[in-house]
């Protein structure tokens, strides 16, 4: 049974009439809001800035009890044709983590909510890990009270205290996020050889646990297969990754796939007009981007903006986003 907490109980019926309230009117295309996840933790993790499973519980309370939650594929429609409902809104997780099918779903499941999981179907079915949870495993297994790698063209970073190992994997990861993949390979090979071990992990989702997402009401999207930044790489290497893709996951799903998210998701630094024609051309029907804001008919389907709304508390949570619904940020025409 889903515990409302009393706060959240006593506030819902004001959220509520603030979302109806700065609906847009019958003629306008109505807003939605798109709601990203990463991974779900199951106990707090100083190296991570991602949601416990008590903080998404909540969170997916807040959604079920003031908001009018669709699946992502629905929703993109409904914006098409102008049909979509007050304070609508769509949840979705990228990169394929398997705390999604463990730790998500049965939140989801108990409250009839639907999502999407953008994945990276590269990392799928084996013991690999992103790259970015190399340097992760990395920094916590380390000794201090620092890394020197110095000799591969990078810095020295501190790790004598969890504050300065939580700091040293956001530096590294922010480093290593636009290089080539040829230079990042070096840099985690550096790594694994400095921790003296693999740091791969299982902590991905497999193809039968996809299938259990699908039965459950849980779409699957396009993410590419190793997750580069699109802007960073030739063409033909980006059509490659978007392409293979998709193939891959039909393959998995039997199903047509038909929505994406870039990598990182940042027009411009990240993904531009050649991506977003890629993903048109592969047969996508929309794509998402990464910035903050509500989704309008106003926006080009192949760059609709969806973001992390990471407040600590549920009336917070609620107000950040009444506040997307009446800002209406990042309209592309």
């Amino acid at each position: 049974m889903t515990i409302v907490r009393p706060s959240l109980r006593l506030a819902a019926p004001l959220v509520r009439a603030i979302g109806n309230a700065i609906a847009p009117r019958a003629e306008d295309a109505g807003r939605l809001c798109i709601v990203n996840y990463h991974r779900i933790l199951a106990l707090p993790d100083p190296l991570l800035d991602d949601p416990t499973v008590d903080d998404f519980r909540w969170q997916m309370d807040v959604l079920a009890e003031c908001f009018n939650v669709l699946p992502l594929g629905e929703a993109v429609e409904r914006l098409a044709h102008g049909a979509m409902p007050p304070r609508a809104v769509a949840i979705t997780f990228d990169d394929g983590y398997r705390s999604l099918h463990d730790l998500a779903l049965p939140i989801l499941r108990e409250r009839g909510l639907a999502a999407t999981v953008f994945v990276t179907s590269g990392h799928m079915a084996d013991a690999s890990s992103m790259w970015n949870d190399v340097i992760l495993e990395a920094v916590r297994r380390l000794p201090g009270p620092a890394v020197d790698l110095r000799d591969i063209g990078f810095d020295t970073y501190p790790l004598a205290t969890p504050a300065e190992r939580s700091a040293s994997v956001n530096l590294l990861t922010e480093r290593c996020k636009y290089l080539v993949p040829q230079q990042r390979a070096l840099m985690l090979a550096r790594l694994q050889e400095l921790a003296g071990a693999d740091l791969s992990q299982e902590l991905m989702l497999t193809d039968a646990m996809i299938g259990n997402l699908l039965a459950n009401g849980v779409d699957i999207g396009g993410h590419t297969v190793t997750h580069p930044i699109l802007a960073r790489i030739d063409d033909a290497s980006a059509q490659r990754e978007i392409e293979d893709n998709k193939r891959d996951l039909e393959r998995i799903t039997g199903r047509p796939v038909q929505l994406f998210a870039y990598p990182n998701g940042k027009y411009g630094a990240d993904f531009d007009d050649r991506h977003m024609a890629m993903v048109r051309a592969a047969g996508y029907r929309a794509a998402f981007s990464t910035a903050a804001g509500v989704a309008t008919r106003r926006h080009d389907p192949f760059q609709l903006p969806r973001s992390r709304p990471w407040d600590s508390n549920p009336l917070m949570f609620a107000a950040r986003l009444l506040q997307w619904f009446h800002g209406e940020r990042h309209v592309v025409v």
